[in-house]
C-alpha cells in the first residue's frame, strides 16, 4: 500500500517572543506536488509559522513530521538539509556578485588542485538549473543588474539547487508586474508538476484563485481552517481570516466630493528630472484623495520622492497653498507641511530598532524639549498613548520595539508620525503593500477621514481596484510622463491601463494618424 503521508505535517506548535504569544498549538500540512496558500491578516502568525519550518526560529512547543517522521529544525541549515527553503519578501541576494555565485555561495565547486572556484563547472551547474525552469537568464550576470522579477527567479534558482521538495514563498508577487506573475506561475506549476509542495503566503486573492489547491488561514497566531480553493468563496475566507464581516463600501470617495472651491494645497509644474520624470504637472486640493496610477516604472515614486526633496530635480516649481517653496532636502518639504510615507517603510519610515513611542515623536521631537536638552517623558507618553488609540494600532505597548508588530501597524506608525507633525499634504506611497485585508480597510478608513479633516492626500498604488476605491482623481503615469487624468466617475480599469501603455511613441503614433 502507497505512503499517503503528507510531505509536511505540524501539530500542536507554538513559539513566544517577549511580551507575544506569536503561534498557539498551530497546525499546517502540506502534500508533494501541492500549492498550499497561508492566509491571515498581517500579526496572524503566517510568517512565523514558516520560520520556525525554515530553521529561522526555534518552535517552543509542537511537532514537525516529514514524510511521517519528526524532525527537529535548529538552523536555516538543517532546514536546508531536509529539502526546506524559504524565498523571503525581501530577497537575500549579494549584488555585486553574478547569479551563479548568488546560487553557490559557501558551496562553490573546486577546480582539480582544490584550491581555486572552477567557475565554469559553477556557470554550468547554474545553467543546468536556469535550463530546468526555462529560464532565459545568464549565470554570469550580477545580480544587481537585474529586475525583481528575475532576482526572485535565482532564489528560485538558488531553492533547487539544495534539490529543495519544500518552497516556501512569502509574498512572492508584491513587486512584480502582471507578465512577470505570469511567469512566476508557469515557473511554480512546473515545480508542482516534479512533486515540490510549495507553501504561498500571499494577501491577494486573485493570485489564490489561480495558483493555489488549499488555503490555510490563521487569526491571531492560531489555526482556524483548512479549505479548498476552488470551492471556497473569497467572502468566506475573508470572513475568517478577520472574525468579522468587512464593510462593503465600494468607493467611500466618490460619496465625498470635493469641488473646484476647495483650495488647491499642492501645484506642481513642469518637474523634471532625468528620464524618470519628464514635464509633470498636477493638482490636489484640500479634502482630496488624488490617486497616481501606472506600471512599475512609470515614475510615480520618483516624483513623490522629488517633490518631498529626497532626488533633486532638473526643473520645475512647487507651491503649497499659493506659494512657490524651495524644497532641497526632506526637512524643508516637511516645514512647508508635506509629510511622505514611503513604499518601503522598513527602510524609510521608521527606525526599526525604537520603540513605537520613539517612532511616532521622530519627526515631532523638538516640541517635546524643555530647557534644550530635557526631553518632556509625561507629554511624550500621553502624545504616543493618544495616537495608539487613535489609530488602532496593536501593540502590548507603546515601548514594544516596532520591528516586532505587523506591517500593517507599522504602516500606521509612520502615519501617526505625520499627522503628530501636522502635515497638511500627505503623499501616501503603496499604502497598503504587504498589508492583509482587514489591515487595508482600517488604512482606508484612516484616508478618508484624513480627507475628511481637509489633508490633502496623493496616493500612490499599483492597485488598480484601490486606485478607482479611494480616488476622487487619478493621474495615470507612463515612462515618466502624465498620459491621462480621469475624475472618480469616468475612470475604469480599462482606461486606467489604456492610459498606464499610452507610451511616447504611441502618443506621437496617435498624434500622426488623427
Amino acid at each position: 500500500m502507497a505512503d499517503t503521508s503528507p510531505l509536511i505535517s505540524i501539530t500542536h506548535l507554538s513559539k513566544s517572543f517577549p511580551g507575544v504569544r506569536a503561534l498557539n498549538n498551530c497546525q499546517f500540512e502540506l502534500a508533494a506536488g501541492e500549492v498550499h496558500a497561508l492566509m491571515g491578516e498581517n500579526g496572524a502568525g503566517k510568517s512565523t509559522l514558516m520560520k520556525v519550518l525554515a530553521g529561522v526560529y526555534t518552535k517552543d512547543e509542537g511537532e514537525i513530521r516529514i514524510d511521517g517522521q519528526v524532525v527537529n529544525i535548529p538552523t536555516p541549515r538543517a532546514a536546508q538539509a531536509l529539502g526546506i527553503s524559504i524565498i523571503h519578501q525581501e530577497l537575500n541576494l549579494m549584488n555585486h556578485l553574478s547569479a551563479a555565485q548568488n546560487i553557490f555561495i559557501g558551496r562553490e565547486p573546486l577546480g582539480r588542485m582544490g584550491l581555486f572556484v572552477d567557475q565554469d563547472k559553477m556557470a554550468a551547474d547554474t545553467q543546468k538549473i536556469f535550463d530546468r525552469l526555462h529560464l532565459q537568464l545568464d549565470p554570469r550576470v550580477e545580480v544587481g543588474e537585474l529586475t525583481v522579477a528575475k532576482q526572485q527567479m535565482v532564489e528560485i534558482a538558488k531553492a533547487l539547487s539544495f534539490n529543495s521538495r519544500v518552497l516556501i514563498m512569502d509574498e512572492p508577487t508584491a513587486a512584480l508586474n502582471n507578465a512577470e506573475i505570469d511567469d512566476l506561475f508557469r515557473i511554480i506549476r512546473q515545480l508542482k508538476a516534479h512533486g515540490v509542495g510549495i507553501v504561498y503566503i500571499s494577501h491577494k486573492m486573485d493570485e489564490l484563485k489561480v495558483i493555489s489547491d488549499r488555503v490555510t488561514v490563521m487569526r491571531d497566531g492560531e489555526y482556524i481552517a483548512t479549505v479548498p480553493t476552488a470551492s471556497t468563496s473569497m467572502d468566506t475566507i475573508i470572513g475568517m481570516m478577520v472574525g468579522r464581516a468587512l464593510e462593503s463600501n465600494d468607493n467611500p470617495a466618490r460619496y465625498t466630493h470635493t469641488d473646484d472651491s476647495h483650495e488647491v494645497m499642492l501645484e506642481v509644474k513642469g518637474l523634471n528630472r532625468g528620464r524618470s520624470i519628464k514635464d509633470v504637472s498636477f493638482s490636489v486640493r484640500k479634502g482630496e484623495i488624488l490617486g497616481f496610477a501606472g506600471l512599475m516604472g512609470a515614475g510615480r515614486t520618483e516624483v513623490a520622492r522629488a517633490i518631498f526633496g529626497a532626488d533633486a530635480l532638473d526643473s520645475g516649481e512647487v507651491w503649497v497653498k499659493g506659494q512657490k517653496v524651495a524644497i532641497k532636502a526632506p526637512s524643508d518639504a516637511v516645514k512647508v507641511g508635506i509629510g511622505y510615507l514611503s513604499e518601503d517603510r522598513k527602510r524609510y519610515g521608521l527606525a526599526t530598532g525604537m520603540d513605537v513611542q520613539s517612532n511616532i515623536l521622530l519627526a515631532n521631537l523638538k516640541n517635546f524639549v524643555s530647557m534644550g536638552f530635557w526631553l518632556k517623558q509625561d507629554a511624550i507618553e500621553a502624545v504616543a498613548q493618544k495616537y495608539v488609540t487613535q489609530l488602532g494600532i496593536k501593540t502590548p505597548s507603546i515601548f514594544q520595539l516596532a520591528r516586532l508588530l505587523s506591517g500593517g501597524n507599522q504602516q500606521k506608525i509612520v502615519i501617526a508620525k505625520w499627522l503628530l507633525r501636522d502635515c497638511e499634504v500627505l503623499f501616501f506611497d503603496e499604502p497598503t503593500r504587504g498589508i492583509d485585508v482587514g489591515a487595508k480597510s482600517e488604512i482606508y478608513k484612516l484616508l478618508n477621514a484624513l480627507a475628511e479633516q481637509g489633508r490633502a492626500i496623493v496616493m500612490i498604488s499599483s492597485e488598480l481596484p484601490e486606485v478607482l476605491r479611494m480616488s476622487h482623481r487619478i493621474v495615470v503615469m507612463c515612462e515618466g510622463r502624465v498620459t491621462g487624468e480621469l475624475s472618480a466617475a469616468e475612470a475604469t480599469q480599462e482606461k486606467i491601463m489604456q492610459f498606464a501603455t499610452l507610451r511616447e511613441t504611441n502618443t506621437a503614433t496617435a498624434a500622426t494618424t488623427h
